[in-house]
């Protein structure tokens, strides 16, 4: 029986829109469980229908599915006959369902409303317990075709976001077969080519896509130097301060910042650090090297349950008579941030309290 019969209908109603010879774009997240995700797609889908062509592209550095201008263009030269979204949200903007082309969410965060009609939404969110894209996109290919063989994609997926105790009935016998040091050294390795400056997320896909093991992803000798460099900018960014508005300004917000300049994505990683310490506080940590200069990348994390981060952001522009972004302060309570230009991040700073931004 199906993991989630409730799927297997609109998968399939989904999948009958694709035609012989029809090409399907996989639009997938670029962390761990997204690339997973979006790899079990790309060589699942070519068993139930060896005539499609295929194809996966992992979402850009700074790049909102949804809201960044471009990235609906760039699906769009692809020409795809059909699209899966996959670890990337859903969002009631959409992603091509304007231009007649069918499109698959397949997700597990909360959504951000239902998209236009053309959409067809699969998420875990919701479910007990909740399986993030990877699990969700192996049980939809295994209730149409064999793909056991491809569990140790879905694993990699599954341990990079829930760990190792989750509840996917496969976990343990694919950790037997593989052994949890390679999967989890593989986990590693996706997360590290994300991360790393150079944003390489071709070489671990390729991994993912024709291998039938995670040994030569695990062992890849460019994303070691990926993974070293990684570990050598967030050792020198956990030795910065944070800063906090001054006890009597007027709007002074229960926060901190860390400023930091690095070209890789160790904001989150910096922000988690510091709420152990500060638990009564959001951690925002702003990384003006990440993106393009000009723009300051800011990652939000608090540990406390009375805080709301989306809420307290734009707060923070409501004080100063502004208004963030489209693609700013989403996410989850605890875990949020986005994209700002320098002078964005000047009135979120004046917003929070600080006298000078």
């Amino acid at each position: 029986m199906p993991a989630f019969p409730q799927f297997v209908a609109p998968f399939r109603a989904f999948l009958d829109q694709v035609p012989e010879g029809g090409r399907l774009v996989v639009f997938c997240h670029f962390d761990a469980d997204g690339l997973a995700a979006g790899a079990l797609f790309g060589r699942g889908l070519n068993r139930i229908n060896p005539s499609w062509q295929v194809e996966v592209v992992p979402s850009g550095k700074g790049e909102n599915a949804f809201l960044t201008p471009g990235a609906h263009e760039r699906l769009l030269a692809l020409k795809p006959d059909a699209l899966i979204v996959t670890d990337l949200g859903v969002h009631a903007h959409g992603t091509l369902e304007a231009a007649g082309i069918p499109v698959l969410y397949v997700d597990h965060h909360i959504p951000e409303g239902m998209p236009p009609v053309g959409g067809t939404v699969l998420t875990g969110y919701g479910l007990e317990p909740v399986p993030c894209s990877a699990w969700l996109a192996y049980e939809l290919l295994a209730a149409e075709t064999n793909v056991t063989d491809l569990q140790w994609v879905a694993a990699i997926g599954v341990l990079s976001d829930l760990g190792d105790s989750a509840d996917w009935a496969p976990l343990p016998a694919v950790k037997k077969q593989h052994t949890a040091k390679w999967l989890k050294e593989a986990v590693a390795m996706c997360n590290a080519a994300r991360r790393a400056g150079e944003f390489n997320l071709e070489l671990p896909l390729r991994y993912l896509l024709q291998d039938d093991n995670p040994r030569g992803l695990a062992q890849d000798e460019r994303l070691g130097q990926y993974r070293a460099e990684v570990a050598a900018e967030l050792a020198a960014a956990r030795k910065l301060p944070p800063k906090f508005p001054p006890k009597d300004a007027p709007h002074a917000a229960p926060v901190a910042v860390v400023s930091i300049n690095s070209p890789c994505q160790i904001h989150p990683l910096i922000a988690q650090q510091w709420i152990g310490r500060l638990s009564d506080r959001v951690v925002l940590c702003a990384n003006r090297g990440y993106l393009q200069p000009g723009m300051v990348a800011i990652s939000g994390r608090t540990a406390s349950r009375e805080l709301h981060i989306p809420d307290l952001l734009r707060a923070a522009f409501a004080q100063q008579g502004a208004t963030p972004p489209a693609n700013f302060a989403h996410g989850h309570p605890q875990a949020s941030g986005g994209h700002l230009s320098e002078a964005d991040f000047s009135v979120l700073l004046r917003g929070l309290g600080f006298a000078e931004a």
